[in-house]
């Protein structure tokens, strides 16, 4: 279990975690989200102890992370994939890890099977791919068969076959009683994975709740259909009390009514339909609507980014800053 209270951190004048408290529960799979700069990273590194708070406590599993004399076997974490020394092999890495807790070589050979790092364990990890270097962090996250894991972006980098993985994997460790607290920018798998979500935003907590129900709390359902006559059935529609909004690729957005009722009244009209389907909001809709005030770095329209047709072209771009980088802000 981890339990944050009155957690706040503070860089200078950058207020980047406002006095937020909550507690993840064992046996469950809770999600972490927030646009960049929301507080995430900070969140986590606070609980690991890496950031010191500057006001408030976290604890895991009932103490410090500090305070654990056993820190592998209580804690797993995922924060930084590539804070490897780059002439290791992925064996020694771990093996080096291992030897700091008593942890023996079964032990170390059990978690390479397990994260499918067999034909690379003899390799040095300066040259994984980003999917083989975030497999190796998710090794060393399972070391020492902790009651909790902390994972920060644990998908990020790897294929298909990686991210169904890392998603059962999750919910195993849970149905075993553990403790998994992720994050992730990819709303869909969060809602294939997760069964509760913590959001976060400026720093402060923006919710707290079952995955479902924040989607059932945002939901506008709609049904959207499409007919040969469509102007006839948007009348009918609009005469049975339904909201009708026809959308950009000739189809009708229907609120109000649900598919049923839809169906019957085309059918009463004998109107011939195409298309009928339910619409029903997502987390990632659930999730943007509840975000809107809290994005702190929002892009330019894409339709004013594109290039025009015609006319002098750019002049060229100056050089640009090797430094400059986007990314979640701490």
């Amino acid at each position: 279990m981890i339990e944050a209270h009155a957690l706040s951190k503070r860089y200078g004048p950058k207020l980047a975690v406002d006095d937020v408290s909550f507690v993840v529960q064992p046996g469950v799979v809770t999600g972490f989200l927030g646009p960049n700069g929301a507080g995430k990273s900070t969140t986590m590194r606070m609980i690991m102890g890496l950031d010191r708070p500057t006001t408030g406590h976290v604890t895991v599993n009932g103490s410090p992370y500090a305070r654990h004399e056993r820190p592998l076997a209580e804690v797993g974490a995922l924060l930084e994939a590539k804070a490897v020394h780059p002439g290791r092999t992925a064996r020694q890495h771990l093996q080096a890890l291992a030897t700091t807790h008593g942890i023996g070589d079964r032990r170390v050979d059990e978690v390479i099977e397990l994260t499918g790092l067999t034909a690379v364990a003899r390799k040095r990890v300066g040259g994984f791919s980003l999917g083989m270097g975030q497999r190796l962090g998710i090794a060393v996250a399972l070391l020492g068969d902790p009651r909790t894991l902390i994972l920060d972006e644990p998908v990020n980098g790897l294929d298909p076959e990686g991210v169904l993985w890392v998603r059962n994997l999750a919910k195993h460790l849970a149905a075993q009683g553990r403790t998994v607290f992720l994050s992730s920018h990819l709303m869909s798998e969060v809602a294939l994975t997760a069964d509760h979500v913590i959001v976060i935003g400026r720093g402060r907590i923006l919710a707290d709740t079952p995955v479902q129900d924040l989607v059932d709390g945002a939901s506008r359902r709609t049904v959207r259909v499409r007919s040969p006559q469509a102007t006839e059935l948007a009348e009918a529609l609009r005469r049975d009390g339904a909201e009708v909004t026809p959308t950009d690729d000739g189809a009708l957005e229907i609120a109000g009514s649900d598919a049923a009722r839809v169906g019957e009244t085309a059918a009463a009209g004998g109107l011939v339909l195409h298309e009928l389907t339910p619409v029903a909001s997502t987390l990632e809709d659930a999730y943007m609507a509840l975000t809107a005030d809290a994005v702190e770095y929002h892009a330019g329209d894409v339709a004013d980014a594109a290039p025009h047709e015609t006319g002098p072209a750019p002049a060229a771009a100056g050089p640009q800053d090797p430094t400059a980088q986007q990314g979640d802000a701490r």
